[in-house]
Formats: structure tokens, C-alpha cells, sequence
């Protein structure tokens, strides 16, 4: 496997983020939730539409279980994440179904595989001029490398990720040991 970079830059993102928009609601959705989350793909196109949608609304937390954690891993659904949700089903018309997957193919009632996610993520990345490594891994590391420069604590993200060492999340998140230290740490109450 390639190793891919995160998306530090910004204006990056959100060139991305209109691109998708324009493009499709579920792509949209797929960018946004990966990079506000930071899930694993393959947990990603795992999901259901009643795993974020409880008839009414969007849930606040996502619960994902899995055979070799020990307890579930719980993940916060922040407003992005919600309005682009919101967007998707309500632009799906009523289509999708409860047991239905979020991601769901056009040709079939399954998920989009790993290698359509990627061409996706790829293809726009590239259409926004990105030079960088791009894949599904991106996403993950996208939200790691922002959630730590807006002053996420680097033992919350080993927790995320798994990993036994700062020096691994930091590495697995782009951070370089030269890089500016200066973290922000916004509370905007």
C-alpha cells in the first residue's frame, strides 16, 4: 500500500468540498464524513442509513462495534457532517431505507467498493491540482492532522488511530518535527 498524505491546506478541502457538492450528494457526504470523523473506510462504507439516522434526525454520536476492539468506538457527528447527511437523504427522496447502506452503489442495493471511494476522492483531488499522494487513507489522516493543529490532545488521537506511541500518530498524521509548533486552541464559547 502507497503511503498518502493528509490534506493540509484549507482551501484544498473546501475546493474539493464544492467540487463533490456539484457533483453528487453522496460524494459530498462521503468527503465530509471521512475528514470530520475520521473512521476507517472500510467501517465508512460499512455504514447503514439507521446507524445515522434514527427515523427523525441525524445522531449526534455514531457507535461503531467491531470484533476485535474491545469496547465500541464512538464518534461525534459535528454540524458539517449533520448538514451534509441532512442534504443526502433529503436529496435521496425518501429512496433509501433504514437497513440501507449510507454509501449506497447506483448499480446495486450495496455499497460502493473501496476502489470506486478511491476514484472519487483520487479523481477529485486531482482536479483541484492536489500533487500529493490521494486515497481513502486521506481522509483519516485529513482529520487527524487538523483535529491535532486545532489542539486535540495527540493521546485522544492514538485512541482514535490505535496507535502506542505520539511519535507513530504523529508521523501517521503529517506532522514533520520542523513543522510550526503552534497549535490553536479554540474554544469559541
Amino acid at each position: 500500500m502507497e503511503c498518502v498524505s493528509p490534506i493540509k491546506e484549507i482551501d484544498q478541502i473546501n475546493s474539493i468540498k464544492e467540487k463533490l457538492q456539484k457533483q453528487s450528494l453522496r460524494d459530498y457526504l462521503l468527503f465530509v464524513f471521512g475528514i470530520n470523523t475520521g473512521i476507517r473506510v472500510h467501517d465508512l462504507l460499512s455504514l447503514k442509513v439507521s446507524d445515522v439516522w434514527d427515523g427523525q434526525s441525524v445522531r449526534e454520536f455514531l457507535t461503531i462495534s467491531a470484533e476485535n476492539i474491545e469496547a465500541p468506538k464512538v464518534h461525534y457527528l459535528n454540524q458539517q457532517v449533520k448538514t451534509a447527511l441532512e442534504n443526502y437523504l433529503a436529496g435521496a427522496g425518501g429512496l433509501l431505507q433504514d437497513g440501507d447502506f449510507l454509501f449506497k452503489s447506483k448499480k446495486n442495493n450495496l455499497p460502493i467498493t473501496r476502489q470506486q471511494a478511491y476514484r472519487i476522492i483520487n479523481g477529485v483531488a486531482k482536479e483541484v491540482g492536489i500533487t500529493e499522494k490521494i486515497g481513502m487513507h486521506t481522509l483519516r489522516k485529513t482529520f487527524g492532522y487538523h483535529a491535532y493543529r486545532k489542539g486535540i490532545a495527540i493521546s485522544i488521537l492514538m485512541d482514535i488511530y490505535n496507535h502506542h506511541t505520539h511519535a507513530e500518530t504523529l508521523r501517521y498524521i503529517g506532522i514533520e518535527k520542523d513543522e510550526e509548533p503552534y497549535i490553536k486552541v479554540d474554544v469559541n464559547l
